[in-house]
């Protein structure tokens, strides 16, 4: 007869099973005023966040090409000189 060696199952749960995980009126208020407070004070530096995000999917998508174009702009730039 075989025996067959199998790996101890690990159930794994995510999920809070207590009252614990509820937020309270009080988090809630305090998060409400950090979201509308924090876009304002920070509204630059958002803005460079999403022009880099724009230009990493740019960059990431043609990544060759990219490195193709900067490789023949060094070399014009040292042939130049």
């Amino acid at each position: 007869m075989h025996k067959s060696t199998s790996t101890p199952r690990q159930d794994w749960c995510t999920a809070s099973r207590s009252d614990a995980s509820k937020s309270s009126g009080t988090d809630l208020l305090v998060l409400g005023e950090h979201l509308s407070a924090c876009p304002q004070v920070h509204r630059h530096v958002m803005a460079l966040h999403g022009v880099a995000t724009a230009i990493d999917g740019f960059v990431a998508t043609r990544f060759v090409t990219t490195l193709v174009v900067v490789a023949l702009l060094f070399g014009f730039g040292y042939w130049a000189l």
